[in-house]
């Protein structure tokens, strides 16, 4: 049967993400990215192959389009959903790149509830699995600056607390504009990057951003 909707709460914190708490997640993210596909554009036309805002915004209306109605039993079910959309409906590399991280957290999730500690141990797993697919680090001006941020934060945490959630990840995506790119399109330009946010950074804040939301009206 699919999970009822309610949230789970202990006291006034959120025990455990709800199957309609991650449709929400990516419901927010969707309108957050649509509302600043231009945006994303103009940080790419900047330092990468400007398609980014269109990619990224054409893959979680997608993602919405498949996963909205669904009756899921489990959150892995909706990860897994917004996995395979990414990874088929995003060009470039956002889309290999995001779709890799919802995978991980779709296998990390598998039958199980989501409460915080495997919430954090499938955010860490999705930043190692794309690392690996980008053959990325922390520090080269990517969006696994923002990813790896929001993971060793949640390590540091007990429970879901939306707003050190977005603190976290606004700081790693500013911190970005700093930083000599040494990934991808941006690295042709060296010095020329610093001084640019980078895209992916941004759109993996909407994300979180959007989690943060999700966790602080469920609270």
């Amino acid at each position: 049967m699919p999970q009822h909707f309610e949230p789970s709460k202990g006291g006034n914190t959120v025990q455990v993400l709800q199957v309609e708490q991650t449709v929400q997640w990516m419901d927010k993210t969707n309108t957050k990215i649509q509302e600043n596909k231009e945006y994303l554009t103009t940080l790419d036309q900047a330092i990468g192959d400007g398609d980014h805002g269109i990619n990224i915004s054409r893959g979680f209306q997608e993602v919405m389009n498949k996963v909205s109605g669904q009756a899921y039993e489990h959150v892995a079910d909706v990860m897994k959903d917004v996995a395979m959309t990414l990874m088929s409906k995003v060009g470039g590399a956002a889309g290999p790149l995001y779709g890799t991280a919802f995978l991980k957290l779709s296998m990390t999730f598998k039958g199980q509830d989501v409460d915080y500690a495997l919430f954090s141990q499938g955010i860490e797993d999705a930043l190692n699995g794309v690392k690996q697919r980008g053959k990325s680090d922390t520090g080269e001006k990517t969006l696994v600056d923002v990813w790896s941020a929001v993971s060793e934060r949640l390590k540091q945490e007990e429970k879901f607390d939306g707003s050190v959630l977005e603190e976290t990840a606004r700081t790693a995506m500013e911190n970005t504009k700093d930083t000599l790119a040494t990934k991808g399109r941006a690295a042709y330009l060296k010095e020329r990057s610093i001084g640019h946010l980078d895209p992916g950074s941004v759109s993996s804040f909407y994300l979180f951003e959007a989690f943060a939301e999700v966790i602080n009206e469920g609270e």
